[in-house]
């Protein structure tokens, strides 16, 4: 997901190319459950004992009233006994019918007062027993007011006012149009996908295209998706073109590619599309093979900023040009197909798997183009944004707001200090440990190649097991500094004489050997710091630059004071404004 940060870096170039795109604002809409907006936390009992087999998902969207007519056919298979089945879907679209096995199931055999659908099933469900529940329902879905941040629908139009319409639901859930398990580990198997929409009009979306039929003034799109994300499933329609082309993997297979662009936006839509190969390049090269290659590498343009709808990547940034040479939000959103899609966590306590890297992969690629100026430059952009104020991992579960919410949690700091925890912990063990310990990471192997692996979860304690194996050292002192700490751990030095002494101030005393360059002259000495305090000899008049390559993430007051002072400038701004 982008970062409000972000979205002040480019929001503007793309609401002048979509002069027409705007969220629409009923007066009034019905206020969302506190359990619809609840996303993840700890998984109900319930729902840990199914696996969520397959989706079956048609859709019908209204966009003169702004409503969805839908129906679902849900499989799930019995991990241990049960006699319940209990979903998520926003009580606000009203259930019409409901069946179990192809049997009508009466309103006594199933509840949604709050967004908390549960089933009664007609008999037990045996350990390895499957059940099928279909439910048909509509409404009017919940209306992004900010979208991707405040999730929902996006009911646009183009600038000759043909319908654009899109869906964005990391934040509170699946839920806001379909029935899902609103967590992480509710992931289906297989999703089929039917968008019924006017002749004039298309709906790209997860996965694969199976076909398109033919219904006199309408037609259905049916697309294929395995093992989704359950908030990267998106509904995308608009008056849309498609550019396609293949690219030939470093594994051998062939990779589809699609970008699917407003008509009249061929020329822009045609730059971006040739930024493709490049980025599966990099990412082949520096991660692994292309997680979706037998599906496809999509972009669709939407009426919001972005966001990483699995295969079919939203995509709102108004086609900039940059000092960087590419997309961030393109090369943003298409990283979470490795972190985020391929490799999801396990809790939203773990979000900074996703966005932590999701984020360093964009000064990783600067530098894969250009070299280490774009890359420090990036990087100095990200420590300006830092904030310390929570733990990044609480070492529970969360929800989705509790992550997110800069007042009471990390918020940011998933992104841009999981992002520079990531460059010290590659400065520190060598390019070899870190990209093998990523590997392991997102395909759950060192080796992966087209057809050994598939879509897996992970959890911030796997992730240091895979670095502690990989690189033979015990680095838990490192990841409980940086992801259990809120505030950064500070080196302080003193030169006594012909000595600079040199100590790390930590949170709570703790434990922190990290190794210390300094440049003394001309020379680059490396200062073990093993027990968080050491003395090297600097003669008189000497240079010395303390972390002369930026390796370390460490507190330095500077950057608080520009904050602060960023803070006192907006103040004054919004106080002339009035």
């Amino acid at each position: 997901m982008p970062t409000p940060r972000l979205l002040s870096l480019a929001l503007c170039a793309a609401l002048a190319t979509f002069a027409h795109a705007e969220d629409a604002k009923p007066a009034q809409q019905p206020p969302l459950s506190a359990q619809t907006v609840r996303s993840g936390g700890v998984l109900p009992a319930e729902q840990a004992r199914v696996h969520f087999d397959h989706a079956e998902l048609h859709f019908s969207v209204d966009p003169a009233q702004q409503t969805l007519d839908a129906t679902a056919k849900l499989t799930f298979s019995a991990r241990e006994a049960t006699d319940v089945l209990l979903l998520d879907l926003d009580n606000n679209l009203t259930i019409k019918r409901l069946s179990v096995d192809g049997k009508a199931l009466g309103a006594d055999r199933w509840s949604n007062p709050d967004g908390r659908l549960r089933i009664q099933l007609p008999k037990a469900l045996a350990k390895d027993g499957k059940v099928t529940v279909e439910i048909a329902y509509g409404g009017k879905p919940h209306v992004a007011k900010k979208a991707p941040w405040d999730g929902g629908f996006v009911w646009s139009h183009t600038d000759d006012g043909q319908p654009w319409i899109a869906t964005a639901v990391e934040g509170e859930g699946c839920d806001l149009f379909w029935p899902c398990i609103d967590h992480p580990q509710g992931k289906p198997d297989l999703v089929d996908t039917y968008i019924t929409v006017p002749k004039s009009l298309a709906a790209p979306g997860n996965g694969v295209l199976v076909d398109i039929k033919d219904h006199g003034d309408t037609h259905t799109y049916h697309w294929r998706a395995k093992h989704p994300t359950t908030y990267a499933i998106s509904i995308n329609i608009g008056p849309f073109d498609v550019l396609k082309g293949d690219y030939h993997s470093h594994y051998g297979n062939t990779i589809p590619m699609q970008m699917w662009y407003l008509r009249g936006h061929e020329a822009q839509a045609k730059q971006l599309f040739g930024e493709f190969p490049r980025m599966l390049d990099f990412f082949e090269q520096q991660i692994g093979p292309y997680p979706f290659g037998d599906e496809k590498m999509g972009v669709v343009e939407t009426p919001h900023l972005g966001m990483e709808h699995q295969t079919i990547n939203a995509y709102g940034n108004g086609y900039p040009r940059s000092e960087y040479g590419f997309d961030w939000l393109l090369q943003h959103e298409f990283s979470h197909e490795w972190f985020g899609n391929q490799v999801t966590n396990a809790d939203w306590d773990d979000m900074w798997i996703h966005e932590g890297f999701g984020t360093y992969m964009q000064p990783l690629f600067g530098q894969y183009l250009y070299g280490d100026m774009p890359y420090f430059s990036m990087l100095q952009n990200e420590r300006s944004m830092v904030k310390n104020a929570y733990p990044i991992v609480k070492g529970q579960s969360q929800t989705e707001e509790e992550v997110y919410d800069a007042a009471h949690g990390p918020g940011n700091d998933i992104y841009y200090k999981g992002s520079l925890m990531l460059h010290s912990l590659r400065q520190m063990i060598g390019d070899r440990a870190f990209f093998e310990s990523v590997r392991r990471l997102v395909y759950g192997r060192p080796d992966p190649k087209p057809g050994n692996f598939a879509p897996h979860y992970a959890t911030t304690q796997d992730y240091i097991n895979i670095v502690n194996q990989v690189s033979g050292r015990d680095l838990g002192w490192f990841f409980d500094m940086y992801l259990h700490e809120a505030a950064l751990p500070a080196l302080e030095t003193h030169q006594d004489g012909n000595t600079l002494r040199l100590h790390w101030r930590v949170p709570h005393d703790k434990p922190f050997p990290m190794p210390v360059e300094v440049q003394v002259g001309d020379q680059l000495v490396t200062v073990p710091m093993n027990g968080g305090d050491a003395a090297i000899p600097v003669p008189a008049g000497s240079l010395v630059i303390v972390d002369p390559r930026s390796k370390l993430l460490r507190d330095l007051p500077h950057f608080a004071e520009y904050q602060q002072w960023k803070k006192e400038q907006a103040e004054k701004k919004a106080k002339a404004a009035k």
